[in-house]
């Protein structure tokens, strides 16, 4: 180990967790385990974010006998990325993990990541995976097209970017100066800058259960993230109505050209043809601008990301 002026410091995990009941005792020593060789101390942070098995009275019984273990119960399911900002929150640390509770975030990374921040490699070590794991067809595609439509509407490149980080205090205190309720952890990471480290691993299959995430929370998550880093989905629908006001005028000069000459024919195709297409298109904008009238109202009410319930210090 070298004498680096960061070894000796203090390092929080902060591990999200739903519905874990079974996994967590493996995870919590597997996670030790790694974490032991960096030779430092630790917190471990547990959020349990509205479980609705025993997640939090495993955690109760494993903070028994582990003093390393702080933990918080939040008073119903707010999402990952509540929990995430919750940890994030109650983390003292010189720097914190962030992995996930289901060990598809491989543990044995965390020595490597810390050696790294340890060197000043970088302020933000992330984890990349090498190809995504074990996932449906919809899912894998949906991915596919929500990475390409972010990465070209905010200009940041998250590419296989995943929430596996290391995040350095002075990029935490940054990170908790956001102050929106339209929380995603990867792009909000992205956007702070700094100086970005990546590894690579391979997804590891799931230790037990399957996934929470459903793919209509996906989609849910895609649509938050889109429309809270780019607003060029608003200006595109300015540039669609422009369109559409060109081809208006140019369709209403050619009619009544047809018109005058004599040659229109009769009949309602075209004008039906006309209000389906514009209709469409008219919900479609009305949808869009919906969407980020939604975030608007969400950031006015100024409600609080999370509530907790219980804690253990």
């Amino acid at each position: 180990m070298n004498d680096s002026p960061k070894n000796g410091k203090l390092l929080s995990l902060v591990i999200p967790l739903f519905g874990e009941e079974q996994n967590l005792k493996f995870v919590l020593d597997t996670i030790q385990t790694e974490i032991k060789k960096c030779k430092c101390d630790y917190e471990l942070i547990l959020v349990d974010d509205g479980s609705m098995d025993n997640t939090w009275a495993v955690i109760q019984n494993e903070a028994k006998f582990n003093k390393m273990i702080k933990a918080l119960c939040l008073s119903r399911n707010f999402g990952k990325e509540a929990a995430i900002c919750a940890g994030l929150e109650a983390a003292k640390g010189d720097a914190a993990i962030l992995i996930d509770g289901d060990l598809q975030h491989p543990p044995d990374l965390i020595p490597e990541m810390v050696g790294l921040w340890r060197d000043g490699k970088g302020d933000i070590i992330e984890a990349v995976k090498k190809m995504r794991g074990k996932e449906t067809a919809l899912k894998r595609i949906g991915a596919i097209i929500f990475y390409y439509l972010f990465n070209k509407l905010s200009g940041s490149e998250l590419g296989k970017s995943t929430d596996y980080k290391l995040l350095d205090r002075q990029v935490i205190n940054a990170w908790l100066k956001m102050g929106e309720r339209n929380l995603f952890f990867r792009g909000m990471t992205s956007w702070l800058g700094f100086k970005h480290v990546q590894i690579e691993f391979a997804v590891n299959k799931r230790f037990n259960g399957d996934s929470k995430w459903s793919f209509l929370n996906l989609t849910k998550l895609a649509v938050t993230a889109l429309t809270a880093f780019s607003s060029l989905p608003l200006h595109l629908v300015t540039i669609l109505g422009f369109f559409f006001l060109i081809f208006a005028v140019c369709l209403g000069i050619n009619t009544l050209f047809q018109k005058i000459a004599g040659i229109a024919v009769s009949g309602f195709t075209t004008v039906i043809l006309l209000q389906l297409i514009i209709g469409s298109l008219l919900m479609i904008c009305l949808g869009i601008i919906g969407e980020y009238i939604a975030r608007v109202y969400q950031e006015i009410k100024g409600r609080p990301r999370y509530l907790i319930k219980e804690r253990i210090e």
